[in-house]
């Protein structure tokens, strides 16, 4: 008989990720990268923006840019 004590239940939610809105230095769950700020030998540092301050600021999501 197989031992499914170790297994964790399957959930068909995700649940929300808090992340820091980098323009009102606060958590946020709708916040996206908005931009990146690149450095000459490291990764890139992505900024990240929550829907109102995309909203009040006008900025797009990053790959959300100007279709021609």
């Amino acid at each position: 008989m197989p031992d499914d004590t170790h297994t964790l239940p399957q959930s068909t939610e995700q649940e929300p990720v808090a992340r820091r809105c980098d323009w009102h230095k606060g958590p946020s769950e709708t916040a996206v990268i908005v931009d990146a700020i690149e450095r000459n030998s490291a990764p890139p540092i992505p900024l990240w923006a929550c829907a109102p301050c995309r909203e009040q600021r006008h900025l797009v999501p990053l790959g959300e840019g100007v279709k021609s």
